[in-house]
């Protein structure tokens, strides 16, 4: 999927990233000097990174939430409890109404003492050198003492490493919190860090005041990037749009970390051999392998293109993946115009090259049928100029089937066919389009002999979604609910079209695969981030 990358990260408290080789990029970075370092309280140096401070008080207010029940699960009679206002951690949150400090007076006592919270946000820009340091693939760091205690978010995403303080929890009374704000950094990339605040000790509430004792930005060698962790919780959005979403998403549900430093994560697939996930990276031209056991390793290096041109490529790798009823791999190859099976022995067998002699233009996402049947999208998005591109040889873009050496069209409804998907009967084919202008999913009915009638609008999404993002990943459960990756997270949908809830993780979310021993956890795979979620439901692992 075609995409700008901006990173934006929220600052709370520093979260200690350790991955599943033991490395703790914080102790990695503790061990070396910085390579620079500028402080956030001086003018000078703040223009340095683009930044500004803006800050706002946090109000308490009352509120409800379900009793424990027998297991200790938030399923009981509402009771009374409090809450704060604003959550100002997500990383599109909106600060522009907000008080814009003078670092200068980061140290003036803030909040409203007692029992008292706030935030401070900072938005960040890399530069291309701080003083005589180039900072390209360096890793960025930040600082900060908080008086009394912070929790610190990054990019929208507060960590919770079990037992763990100083990352994006709270480390301690005055504690100097630390946390990574890009394991491989750019010139141009925007980083939005956000602080929480909180006036301590709670239980002994005192009679001073929230401030800022220290903060700077520091660059330091590059850290292994992309990088398993140790699985970490983080923070998980739901919207329950109607009570059918609680035989799907628990009432307590996690959301965890795996890995993380990638360019653009798409095309996840578990492959049910090993216990393993296999996904893509299409910038990066790979395709990885996570496991708990192993953790992150290259499964397979250009994966999509090795044309002498490949630089003029933004997504020259390989997008969807999925295997065969046979448990072959299949592959769609952006850069070679391509879907290719990779054998048991890891041979490659072209199965769609192009229809009508005419060179596909990157095939983008697939599902396997029980017959075997490949069905694909062949968007333009995985060309360096997309619809543009002189190499674009064909006037649409389709949804294709390939099977036993032949080719099929099955339709050229859309400008940007993307996610693709069977109903768990295989009756019906689901399609959705990233077009900004039309986000839709169309329903098709399936033929006996696997082509498929002229369809229907299932779900239209385009006026309850504004912007310029669309439709990308889709994939059904066992009951026949649709998850669609959409704005906002992972939208929802049971078989008649109601929209029944939504994840929304700290990345956007622009593809997953239904995973582990029993098919109930969820790998979602979000820009540069891996997470995963146990949910209620088994899902449809084709």
């Amino acid at each position: 999927m075609k995409m700008s990358s901006i990173t934006t990260v929220v600052l709370g408290a520093f979260c200690f990233l350790t991955s599943l080789d033991w490395w703790s990029p914080a102790a990695i970075a503790a061990a070396e000097s910085p390579l620079a370092s500028l402080d956030l309280s001086r003018p000078g140096d703040l223009s340095m990174l683009s930044g500004e401070w803006r800050y706002h008080d946090v109000d308490l207010r009352a509120t409800t939430f379900p009793a424990a029940d027998a297991e200790g699960q938030p399923y009981g009679l509402p009771q009374p409890t409090w809450d704060i206002e604003p959550h100002a951690g997500s990383a599109d949150y909106d600060d522009k109404d907000w008080l814009v400090l003078d670092p200068q007076t980061l140290s003036a006592r803030r909040g409203h003492g007692r029992l008292s919270f706030n935030w401070y946000r900072l938005h960040l820009t890399i530069p291309k050198r701080v003083g005589t340091v180039e900072t390209a693939d360096t890793s960025v760091s930040l600082s900060i003492r908080l008086d009394d205690y912070a929790e610190i978010w990054v990019d929208g995403e507060l960590a919770r490493p079990f037992a763990a303080g100083g990352a994006s929890v709270v480390a301690g009374w005055n504690a100097l919190n630390q946390v990574l704000l890009s394991r491989r950094a750019h010139a141009g990339q925007q980083i939005q860090v956000a602080i929480f605040g909180m006036n301590g000790p709670i239980s002994d509430t005192p009679s001073n005041y929230i401030f800022v004792r220290e903060a700077r930005v520091e660059f330091m060698p590059t850290l292994p990037s992309p990088a398993g962790v140790q699985p970490q919780e983080v923070n998980v959005q739901v919207l329950r749009a109607d009570p059918g979403i609680d035989a799907i998403i628990p009432r307590n549900p996690k959301l965890f970390k795996v890995a993380e430093g990638f360019q653009f994560t798409e095309g996840p697939v578990w492959r049910r051999a090993d216990q393993s996930l296999l996904f893509s990276d299409p910038n990066a031209n790979r395709i990885y392998r996570y496991s708990d056991t192993d953790g992150l390793s290259v499964f397979k290096e250009h994966s999509g293109y090795d044309g002498a041109d490949i630089a003029e490529y933004g997504q020259p790798g390989s997008n969807g993946l999925t295997f065969d009823p046979k448990g072959r791999l299949i592959i769609n190859e952006h850069g070679r115009h391509r879907v290719t099976r990779m054998e048991l022995d890891g041979r490659l067998t072209v199965l769609a090259a192009a229809y009508q002699g005419k060179r596909l233009n990157s095939p983008n996402d697939l599902v396997v049928k029980s017959d075997g049947a490949v069905y694909f999208t062949d968007p333009p998005f995985g060309l360096p100029k997309f619809f543009d591109d002189p190499r674009k040889e064909l006037q649409w873009s389709g949804v294709y089937r390939a099977k036993d050496g032949r080719v099929t069209l099955l339709t050229k409804d859309f400008r940007g066919p993307n996610g693709i998907v069977f109903s768990p009967d295989e009756k019906y084919l689901y399609v959705d389009n990233w077009d900004p202008k039309y986000k839709v999913i169309k329903r098709y009915r399936v033929a006996p002999n696997g082509s498929i009638d002229r369809g229907s609008v299932f779900v239209d999404l385009t006026d309850r979604i504004p912007g310029d993002e669309a439709l990308d990943g889709m994939k059904v459960d066992v009951a026949g609910n649709l998850y669609v990756s959409a704005p906002g997270g992972i939208w929802i949908f049971d078989a008649s079209g109601k929209h029944l809830g939504t994840i929304g993780a700290p990345h956007p979310v622009h593809n997953f695969a239904w995973g582990g021993a029993d098919g109930r956890t969820l790998y979602l795979a979000a820009r540069s981030t891996l997470y995963r979620i146990p949910l209620n439901i088994e899902g449809v692992r084709r």
